[in-house]
């Protein structure tokens, strides 16, 4: 078996998941469209290599992403695999059925709506993760409201286990320490470039046995191509930071090591972090990263990267 295949537990649940997911929002179109028979060649392409936790939500291509994923997928290959969505963003649709807007809706009611939209469009019975997406600005409602009526929907078997998505570190924390949440998907906060996630959140999951998934193991661009006018956090990236990632990167050549296949295995290394997830718009883009993910680093690499405070 190789790593990407390996499978963990989803904390205090019968979930497994493989050590390296895919997440669909490129599939919905992020920054670049994609046709739809190379959305579902990339699913497909996933499936056949042994992945097997998909990772999607409503806002990913106005609902796109997640269509795409059923029609990929399909009911009976569903049920062979672990599928998080999300809920805390309804879609608004114009009288011709157009998606116009995403509106922010931790109310039980919205979340129970969002969750119902999202199994429609999936075109299956449950999922088996749910995220509270992005509760920034809306923290105490997303859990004094929206965490007990998905705790609920837990409870009624409509999604096996819960959690929150976000970009940032200290919304989460709340929600490990004050909910009884099975796991965190954080994106862009335990990376090469960016550790704050061990600061307090990841020994917060620890202490309260929460899974934590990983994203944005690239920040957005940096860490695949670290040049001029690449993004990092979606935005143009500082130049102290592409030279740290230029640095990073040189340090890596003397083992061979490429800064993806660095990038997208350093995560793993924290016990607290269960599995890492990653996009791809096409199968050459997700075949590179499970090359990178199985490719054989050195403890003597990581070794130096410590020793240059890299990590």
């Amino acid at each position: 078996m190789n790593k990407h295949q390996e499978l963990r537990k989803i904390a205090r649940t019968n979930l497994s998941v493989t050590r390296l997911g895919l997440g669909t929002a490129p599939l919905g179109g992020l920054y670049t469209d994609v046709e739809e028979s190379a959305a579902l060649a990339v699913v497909e392409d996933a499936l056949t290599k042994g992945i097997k936790y998909f990772d999607t939500a409503p806002v990913y291509g106005s609902g796109l992403a997640e269509t795409r994923l059923g029609l990929g997928l399909g009911s009976t290959r569903a049920k062979l695999v672990t599928i998080s969505s999300k809920v805390g963003r309804l879609l608004i649709k114009d009288g011709k059925g157009e998606v116009i807007e995403a509106t922010f809706n931790y109310t039980p009611s919205g979340i129970r709506q969002s969750m119902e939209e999202s199994l429609e469009r999936l075109q299956l019975p449950k999922v088996d993760i749910a995220y509270i997406h992005d509760p920034d600005d809306f923290a105490d409602a997303a859990i004094k409201e929206g965490y007990p009526e998905l705790a609920k929907m837990r409870d009624e078997g409509i999604v096996s286990a819960i959690g929150v998505g976000m970009n940032q570190n200290e919304i989460p924390t709340r929600f490990v320490n004050e909910t009884d949440i099975n796991a965190v998907l954080i994106a862009g906060r335990y990376t090469l470039l960016d550790q704050s996630a061990a600061k307090d959140l990841l020994p917060a999951a620890l202490k309260n046995d929460v899974s934590i998934v990983i994203g944005g193991v690239f920040n957005s661009g940096i860490l695949a191509n670290p040049v001029i006018g690449t993004t990092y956090n979606y935005s143009a990236a500082p130049v102290e930071l592409i030279e740290r990632a230029i640095a990073i990167k040189e340090l890596l050549s003397n083992w061979n090591v490429p800064l993806t296949a660095a990038a997208i295995q350093f995560p793993l290394r924290h016990p607290a972090i269960t599995t890492v997830l990653t996009g791809a718009r096409s199968v050459a883009e997700l075949d590179a990263n499970i090359k990178d993910f199985n490719l054989e680093i050195p403890e003597e690499c990581w070794k130096a990267l410590e020793g240059a405070n890299f990590i």
